[in-house]
């Protein structure tokens, strides 16, 4: 019985990630293999740094059996999941619950503010922990950017390593985790590593799984539609997704190289 239950809960993260890049970029991976500039604009001003989102899929076999298998992930447990949660938690609440979430993940935030001398944006995370938790509830609200201006920036190791020269390496499907890549895969064991939950909070499941869980359901349960499009309106899915998460990374790439 433990086993199943390890299982079930594993199984309500998959496809979060998928659902994520589904709504955070182009659905229907209309730039795949263009020339990318910063910002996303495919025509890049004089001098500007440009990344090309084409590249060698040496994993394509093991990434298209894991994104099936994602998906069915998702069709058959997450997805009815999210929407029983949807039909019983109104929006608002459920918007709490995700700045929550955002709001107890501010160590590796701000661990990688500081790996990437990026001292501002780090006394940024610590005022914002200190307001939102306090003010806002335990971080169910968020005064400290609708009060005060101070705006969040989503960090990890894996951007940490892309500003010091790591190659992103061939792009990775995870099971049950979604798009990735070798370097970024490494690099969220290494976010997860920071969180001082996981060493504090016992049980069935790492408190970082369970947190997934919850994360996984809500993030899906305000995009309840949002992948279906995807599938419906890509000739090629594989691509479309694959576009949307390389084109996001190379955007963040870009903003942690400036240092902004």
């Amino acid at each position: 019985m433990t086993r199943k239950l390890q299982l079930a809960g594993f199984l309500l993260i998959a496809a979060s990630g998928l659902s994520a890049c589904a709504s955070s970029q182009n659905p229907v991976g209309e730039q795949r293999g263009a020339l990318i500039a910063p910002g996303g604009s495919t025509a890049p001003s004089p001098g500007e740094k440009v990344y090309s989102v084409e590249r060698s899929d040496r994993l394509e076999p093991f990434n298209q059996a894991m994104l099936t298998f994602n998906r069915k992930a998702d069709d058959w447990i997450l997805h009815p999941v999210a929407a029983k949660w949807a039909r019983i938690m109104p929006q608002p609440a459920r918007a709490s619950v995700g700045r929550f979430f955002n709001n107890v993940s501010v160590i590796p935030r701000f661990a990688n503010d500081l790996f990437q001398l990026q001292f501002k944006q780090g006394g940024t995370e610590v005022a914002r922990f200190g307001i939102n938790s306090t003010l806002g509830v335990a971080g169910l609200f968020d005064p400290a950017d609708n009060w005060f201006g101070l705006k969040q920036e989503d960090n990890d190791f894996g951007l940490t390593l892309a500003k010091y020269g790591v190659g992103e390496g061939p792009y990775l499907v995870l099971p049950l985790l979604g798009p990735s890549t070798v370097r970024d895969a490494l690099g969220g064991v290494a976010d997860g590593a920071m969180n001082p939950m996981n060493y504090v909070v016992s049980g069935t499941l790492p408190f970082e799984a369970v947190g997934k869980a919850i994360s996984a359901i809500n993030t899906r349960s305000e995009n309840l539609d949002r992948f279906d499009n995807v599938e419906r309106y890509s000739l090629d899915l594989y691509g479309a997704v694959q576009d949307a998460y390389l084109q996001r990374r190379v955007q963040e790439e870009n903003r942690v190289r400036s240092g902004e």
